[in-house]
């Protein structure tokens, strides 16, 4: 079984090529997609993604764009901003908007396999809390 399912998403295709060959070799499972309307049609049909690893600068629909319609569509994907053109103000854009971390390219893949881990297990821990909240409430129903 994977560590985390990650969807990987980036317009640069040889970055994406040869980070989804490293990861994968990691026991990540990876979809990619190349811009961030691709990323939303891909999580609406993915419902395994755990977490997103997220380009700021793309053409279209740029990553904070794209972190801002994922949050309001998926609110339990996390969601690890990275970017080769990093400013501050991106960066508190990303963390404001829900981004669970943000990483410059490049990045040490095992500094980004470790936030990968951290996101999946608080998206798990997430998703505990809501069963056990649904549990709990089917359970005082009863008569």
């Amino acid at each position: 079984m994977a560590i985390a399912n990650v969807l990987l998403v980036d317009d640069e295709v040889p970055f994406v090529e040869t980070m989804t060959k490293r990861l994968s070799k990691r026991n990540l499972g990876i979809t990619s997609a190349f811009s961030g309307m691709e990323a939303l049609a891909r999580l609406s049909k993915e419902s395994t993604t755990e977490v997103v690893i997220l380009d700021v600068k793309m053409p279209g629909m740029d990553g904070i764009e794209a972190l801002r319609e994922i949050k309001k569509k998926h609110p339990l994907v996390e969601v690890i901003m990275l970017t080769g053109h990093a400013t501050i103000e991106t960066a508190i854009e990303g963390m404001k908007r829900g981004a669970f971390d943000y990483l410059m390219k490049p990045c040490d893949i095992d500094v980004l396999i470790a936030k990968v881990s951290e996101a999946a297990a608080r998206k798990r821990k997430q998703e505990e809390k809501i069963l056990e909240a649904k549990l709990k409430e089917i359970t005082l129903r009863r008569p």
